[in-house]
């Protein structure tokens, strides 16, 4: 808690801070020094960035992979025909990492905007060969309860939305996922078949997803609204071994509080009803749902996550960001309460990689534990 109420006292002072560097900007010469690195910076972006793709060494890290190394490759786009540079920007990523947990991750993302932002197609390939740890199913899980496992999975999904009215978009999707686990832990949870999944899994679901979307930017939003309401079934029908439904409300505002300052906040809950695999529960923790946590450091049926972030210009291309999260999982509604909250707070720094806003990011967490996180994009 006391993390959370220092983040919350940055991000009241952040304002007055950035008057402060204001007015010496104003009154004092920039270093040399300082300008030559930036300097640096630009110009080693640029000749890594081809005039369509661009390719950089992949370095990540958080508590789930430890230090990963590998390449990746990124075109950021527009959709032939939609020639306005107002219009969204299409991305596509493609990352091969090895991580110091012996890791292999192969990843790739289509996220496309076309017909004048009228449709979007999301796709994403996952293939991991993945070493992970378990603790459990609940809210209150010890971290004795650490047992370690590994997995081989193909992931994959594919969503079309069109809109109908003025931000607002309607489309399918289609989820799938095969794990074959293939060593566990002696005596285990796992290894003793007690929860659902512990054998591997074959997911395969149809559902819809509704957004609402009046962000001014995709990678960087100052202001407007990200909303989205997905439902998936995963029936036999469409190949399943489980038979589950998932529902999933993301809310999330973004508040331009003092010139380009960015107040971001997220309300995030997740619902499961019927027989899922544990590895398809919802969940808290990892570098999107509260940072600070390991990823599926606490799981059950039902999760609800809140979060916020405070984004500062410093210079030039470089940023700060203060963030705050607060969450649980509970099996049922009626287990939820304000005493059963987890709390995670930090402060990470920002590097702007293209006029779009795309950004390196490093965060740095508490939680129950003290994290580092090293990646792209924003989280929020």
């Amino acid at each position: 808690m006391k993390y959370l109420s220092a983040a919350f006292l940055w991000l009241f002072c952040c304002p007055l801070f950035a008057q402060e560097i204001d007015s010496l900007d104003t009154n004092k010469q920039k270093s040399g020094i300082i300008e030559k690195l930036f300097d640096f910076a630009d110009n080693t972006v640029d000749l890594i960035s081809g005039e369509k793709w661009s390719f950089i060494p992949a370095v990540v890290y958080s508590p789930e992979t430890s230090l990963g190394l590998g390449a990746r490759a990124i075109r950021i786009f527009r959709y032939k025909g939609d020639v306005d540079p107002f219009l969204r920007p299409s991305s596509l990523p493609i990352t091969f990492l090895y991580t110091l947990n012996n890791q292999a991750i192969f990843t790739t993302e289509l996220e496309l905007w076309s017909n004048q932002n009228r449709e979007y197609v999301n796709a994403r390939l996952e293939l991991t060969d993945f070493p992970f740890k378990f603790y459990g199913i609940g809210n209150n899980l010890d971290a004795s309860n650490e047992e370690f496992y590994s997995t081989r999975y193909i992931y994959f999904h594919i969503n079309y939305e069109r809109q109908f009215l003025k931000g607002l978009y309607l489309g399918p999707r289609y989820e799938f996922r095969a794990d074959d686990i293939y060593k566990k832990e002696e005596g285990g949870i796992l290894d003793n078949n007690l929860v659902a999944g512990a054998n591997g899994q074959r997911l395969s679901g149809l559902g819809l997803v509704l957004n609402y979307d009046t962000r001014d930017n995709i990678f960087q939003p100052k202001m407007g609204w990200n909303n989205s309401l997905s439902w998936m079934s995963f029936r036999s029908v469409f190949g399943s071994n489980f038979t589950f439904d998932q529902y999933v409300i993301d809310i999330r505002k973004y508040i331009n509080t003092y010139k380009n300052q960015v107040l971001a906040i997220q309300s995030y809950l997740s619902f499961t009803t019927g027989h899922p695999p544990f590895q398809h529960i919802s969940l808290i923790g990892g570098s999107d749902l509260m940072r600070g946590y390991f990823e599926g450091r606490y799981r059950d049926n039902h999760a609800i996550v809140q979060q916020l972030e405070y984004r500062l210009p410093v210079y030039r291309n470089f940023g700060l960001v203060f963030f705050g999260s607060a969450g649980q999982v509970a099996d049922r509604f009626s287990n939820f309460g304000l005493n059963r909250t987890r709390y995670g707070a930090g402060f990470g720094f920002r590097y702007r990689l293209n006029p779009d806003g795309l950004n390196i990011r490093i965060d740095i967490a508490f939680g129950d534990q003290r994290a580092f996180y090293f990646g792209l994009n924003e989280v929020l």
